[in-house]
């Protein structure tokens, strides 16, 4: 089994290994700052860039994921939107998939575990899948076997993302293991289970 984070805007590791092998989602975790429980990566014309959602209280220590609120005393939402229109404006599939992100960054939701869930569960629908992801709602005890994907360093990960079209390929180097959110406006739902499908687990 492997043992996933609540994610924000999760990784196309994370997605394909949601589409191809037995995962739980672990809500029963402490939160870990500063890593993809509110931490996404897209690529812009200046290369990668992190998006962090503000959360109140992040120094806390074992603050459970699930008390986690969300911070919007500053202008986080308006900077995200802003970066993805400016990354992925010009890419073939925004148009077809903006309405549907757009929402995320206009809403104010209280829990961040409560926006990753209900983010997630759009970008699984884009994808066209058609089963929920499993979750806990208590701290997975990770067993022999397991391939636990919590830690902030994921030594053990053999991932290999499997290149495809982004939209600075003109300039910069092929950029692996972006949000989803890159695959998704560059492929488009046809191509893109067939790029998650190739990629070495």
């Amino acid at each position: 089994m492997v043992i996933l984070p609540c994610s924000y805007m999760p990784s196309v590791e994370y997605v394909a290994r949601l589409l191809r092998e037995e995962c739980v989602i672990d809500l029963g975790e402490n939160f870990i700052k500063r890593s993809e429980r509110n931490r996404a990566s897209i690529l812009t014309a200046n290369g990668v860039m992190q998006l962090s959602v503000h959360v109140e209280n992040a120094n806390r220590p074992r603050q459970k994921m699930r008390d986690v609120k969300i911070d919007y005393s500053k202008r986080w939402q308006h900077q995200h939107w802003v970066s993805i229109l400016s990354a992925y404006k010009s890419s073939p599939y925004f148009d077809y998939f903006a309405h549907e992100i757009e929402p995320f960054y206009k809403r104010e939701w209280r829990y961040l575990v409560d926006y990753n869930m209900e983010y997630l569960d759009v970008l699984l629908r884009l994808l066209g899948a058609k089963d929920k992801p499993v979750v806990s709602e208590q701290y997975v005890e990770a067993s022999e076997g397991d391939l636990d994907l919590r830690p902030k360093q994921k030594k053990d990960s053999t991932f290999v993302a499997e290149p495809y079209f982004q939209v600075f390929s003109d300039r910069m180097p092929f950029q692996p293991n972006l949000s989803i959110l890159d695959l998704l406006m560059c492929e488009g739902r046809s191509a893109i289970n067939e790029i998650l499908m190739c990629c070495q687990l």
